[in-house]
C-alpha cells in the first residue's frame, strides 16, 4: 500500500529561532491560560461558560447554559491546541486537563450520539431545526478535528469514539431518504473535519458525508427555507450568499458572504478535490482563489473587509480603519492555501499562506500570549475607534478574552500545529513551502526520508537544509517571489537546479547538505488604483513581513507623513521586542508648528519639513500600549 499523501502532524517538529518563542509561549502560557479561561477561573477575562456547559449536560453541575450557541467550539479548538502542545512539552498538567475535558464530553453526550450543549440545555425540542444559524454541525466539526488531533498525537481514540457516534447520528439525520433533512451546514467547518477524519481512519463514511455537504450547498433550498433564515435574510448582508449558498461551488464566480465560513468551505472543498480527483472542482477553487487573493485580500493576508456580516464586499473594497479581517479568516486562508498546495504545488499558494501566517494571524496574539485581537485593522486612531459607530468592532488594545472567543484558541492551535504547514508530499516528491527551522520525517515508497532545516527567516533569506534517506526522493525548495538572486550551494559550490512552478528541484543523496540564500530588500508596495483607500499611498514589505508605523516610535499624526518613493527604505537592527529588523522611511511631514493658529482649513500647500518614520513588523503592533498605527502611508 502506498504511503498516504498527508504528512502527520507528529512527523514535523518546529525548531526555529523566530517561531520557537511564539510556539513556546503558546505551549507554556496560552494553553494553560485558555484552560483557566474556559473554566471561568481567570480574573479579568470575560466568562467563557464552555466547560461549565458540558458539566451541566453531564450532570456534574447545576445551572443554565451560558455564552453563544457555538460555545462548544471554543473547548474543541483548545483540545486540538493542547494535543499539539504535547509535541513540544509532554505536560502532566495538560494531559490531566485533556483527560478531564474528554471525560466530561463523554458524559454530556446523549444516548443517540447528539452532542451540543446549547440545544441540550436550552432548546432540546429544536434539535436540527435551525441549520442556518444553529451551529450544531459547526461545533461537531471542531470537536471532530479535536478528536483527530488527540488520536494522532496521543493514540487515544476516546474522543474519536464519541464523535463517531455523533457523525453516525448526523448521517441518519441528513440525506435524501425518507424523513431525512436535505440540507448542508449553515456555518461550514464539518466538511474539512470529516476529510481529516477520513484520512486519519480510512473510514469512507466520513468522506461520503463531506462530499454530500459540499455538493449540496447551493444546489437545493435546504436551510434557506427555514423561518430563522427567512427572518435573517431580510437584512441584505444575511442572505444566501452570507452562507455561500447562493450557487453551487462550480457556479460561484466570486467569494461572497461571511469570510470565515467561505475559507472553511473552500478548504473542505479542496480536500474533496484532492481525494476525488475532480478537475471541475479544482478549476472552481482556482477561480475563487484568484478572486480572493487578487481582488479581495489585504496586503497583510487578511480577508473580510466589512464588520456587518463579517463578510467580503466587492472587488477592491479594502478600507483600512473599518476593516474586519478577522483572525480566524486569515487562519482559514492559510488552511485553504495548504490544501491548494496539496492539489498542485505552486509558489503563489505558499506565498499567500506565508503572508497570512506572518502578518494577520500573528497580529491576533500579543507577545505575552494572553491578549488577543479579533479584528486586525491597518489604520488605527484610538480615540476614533472608541467613539465612532462604524469602528465598533475595532479594539485599540488587545483584550484578555472575548464573549465570542473563536479567535484565541484558533490562534493557539495554529501555532502549536505550525509544523503541518511547512511541507506537502506528492508521490516521492517532498515540497518545502516555508523556511521555518524544523526536522521532518517522511514515509516514501523508497523508504524513510528526513529533512533538517535551520533557517534565518524572516530576518534574512538563508536556510541550511540537510537530507538523509534513500536515493530517488525528489526535494522541491520554494523560490519566494520576493527573493532576489536565489542560489543553492553544496559544500560551497553552486548547485544547478530546474524550476517547476516556483520550486527548485533537487535529487539529493543520503547525507547531502545544502545552503540556500536569497536577497530580501525592503521595498515599497502600491495597491491597484481601484483600491480607493490606498490610491496615492504605499506600504513597506520585506520578505514575508509587512511593516507599519506606530505612535510609540513616531509620535501622533502619522497620516501627516508622506514617503519619498525615490529613497528606498533603510534597514536597521533594533533591540525592540528582543531584537528585530525595523525600517526607516524617508520623506516629509506637515509642519504643524507653522499651521495657522485655530484654522480648520488653510490654503495649499501645507508647510512641510523633512522627516522619517520608523516602521516595525505589523504583527508586533500594539504591544506597547494603545496608539496610532498605519500600514499605508501617503507617498510621492
Amino acid at each position: 500500500m502506498a504511503p498516504k499523501r498527508e504528512i502527520s502532524i507528529k512527523d514535523v517538529k518546529v525548531d526555529d529561532s523566530f517561531w520557537n518563542g511564539r510556539i513556546g509561549n503558546a505551549v507554556e502560557k496560552a494553553v494553560p491560560y485558555q484552560w483557566r479561561v474556559l473554566n471561568d477561573q481567570e480574573p479579568g477575562a470575560v466568562p467563557s461558560h464552555a466547560v461549565m456547559n458540558f458539566k451541566i449536560c453531564a450532570g456534574l453541575a447545576e445551572g443554565e447554559f451560558g455564552g453563544f450557541r457555538f460555545q462548544d467550539s471554543d473547548l474543541a479548538k483548545w483540545i486540538e491546541a493542547a494535543a499539539y502542545s504535547l509535541l513540544y512539552k509532554d505536560s502532566p498538567e495538560i494531559r490531566a486537563a485533556l483527560e478531564e475535558a474528554v471525560s466530561v464530553i463523554e458524559k454530556a453526550q446523549q444516548p443517540d450520539g447528539y452532542l451540543d450543549t446549547y440545544f441540550i440545555l436550552e432548546k432540546p425540542e429544536e434539535r436540527w431545526r435551525d441549520i442556518a444559524h444553529g451551529h450544531e454541525l459547526y461545533c461537531a466539526g471542531h470537536m471532530l478535528e479535536a478528536a483527530v488531533a488527540l488520536f494522532q498525537v496521543t493514540g487515544s481514540s476516546r474522543l474519536l469514539t464519541v464523535m463517531e457516534k455523533t457523525v453516525n447520528l448526523i448521517r441518519q439525520v441528513f440525506g435524501e431518504g425518507e424523513g431525512q433533512i436535505s440540507s448542508c451546514p449553515g456555518h461550514e467547518e464539518i466538511e474539512l473535519a470529516l476529510m481529516k477524519a477520513y484520512r486519519a481512519t480510512g473510514q469512507e463514511a466520513y468522506k461520503e458525508l463531506a462530499l454530500y455537504f459540499i455538493e449540496n450547498r447551493g444546489a437545493k433550498p435546504g436551510f434557506l427555507e427555514e423561518p430563522g433564515f427567512q427572518n435573517a435574510s431580510k437584512n441584505r448582508w444575511f442572505q444566501a450568499s452570507y452562507h455561500q449558498a447562493h450557487a453551487r461551488i462550480r457556479e460561484q464566480e466570486t467569494a461572497e458572504g461571511h469570510a470565515v465560513r467561505a475559507m472553511y468551505f473552500f478548504t473542505g472543498a479542496a480536500d474533496a478535490a484532492l481525494e476525488t480527483g475532480d478537475p471541475t472542482l479544482k478549476a472552481a477553487l482556482e477561480k475563487l482563489w484568484e478572486n480572493v487573493t487578487r481582488r479581495r485580500m489585504y496586503v497583510t493576508g487578511g480577508v473580510g473587509s466589512q464588520g456587518e456580516g463579517e463578510c467580503f464586499t466587492i472587488d477592491y473594497d479594502l478600507p483600512n480603519d473599518t476593516c474586519y479581517t478577522e483572525t480566524c479568516a486569515a487562519i482559514g486562508l492559510a488552511m485553504w492555501a495548504l490544501r491548494m498546495l496539496r492539489l498542485e504545488p505552486k509558489e503563489e499558494y505558499a506565498a499567500i499562506m506565508e503572508r497570512a501566517l506572518y502578518n494577520n494571524v500573528l497580529s491576533g496574539i500579543s507577545q505575552d500570549g494572553e491578549h488577543y485581537f479579533y479584528v486586525n485593522p491597518l489604520l488605527v486612531k484610538p480615540e476614533v475607534a472608541r467613539f465612532r459607530r462604524d469602528h465598533q468592532d475595532v479594539e485599540p488594545d488587545r483584550v484578555k478574552w472575548f464573549g465570542c472567543a473563536c479567535c484565541p484558541p484558533n490562534i493557539t492551535r495554529t501555532l502549536c500545529g505550525l509544523g503541518g504547514y511547512i511541507y506537502t508530499r506528492k508521490g516521492d516528491a517532498i515540497y518545502q513551502h516555508l523556511y521555518i527551522g524544523n526536522t521532518g520525517e517522511f514515509e516514501t515508497e523508497k523508504g524513510k526520508a528526513r529533512l533538517r532545516c535551520v533557517s534565518s527567516m524572516p530576518w534574512e533569506g538563508k536556510a541550511e537544509i540537510a537530507y538523509s534517506g534513500p536515493a530517488g526522493v525528489e526535494v522541491y525548495l520554494r523560490v519566494p517571489g520576493y527573493g532576489e538572486n536565489f542560489r543553492i550551494t553544496k559544500a560551497g559550490a553552486p548547485v544547478s537546479f530546474t524550476l517547476s512552478q516556483g520550486y527548485a528541484r533537487l535529487c539529493p543523496q543520503d547525507g547531502d547538505a545544502y545552503t540556500l540564500s536569497f536577497d530580501m530588500k525592503a521595498q515599497y508596495l502600491q495597491a491597484n488604483p481601484q483600491v480607493l483607500e490606498d490610491c496615492g499611498k504605499a506600504c513597506v514589505q520585506r520578505g514575508p513581513l509587512v511593516y507599519c508605523a506606530e505612535e510609540a516610535d513616531n509620535g501622533p499624526l502619522l497620516n501627516s507623513f508622506t514617503a519619498d518613493l525615490s529613497q528606498p527604505p533603510v534597514l536597521e537592527t533594533s533591540p525592540l521586542f528582543g531584537g528585530v529588523t525595523v525600517v526607516k522611511a524617508a520623506g516629509s511631514q506637515i509642519d504643524w508648528e507653522k499651521w495657522p493658529a485655530n484654522a480648520l482649513y488653510a490654503p495649499a500647500p501645507a508647510p512641510t519639513r523633512p522627516a522619517s518614520l520608523t516602521l516595525v513588523p505589523y504583527f508586533l503592533w500594539n504591544n506597547r500600549g494603545a496608539g496610532e498605527m498605519l500600514v499605508w502611508m501617503n507617498a510621492r
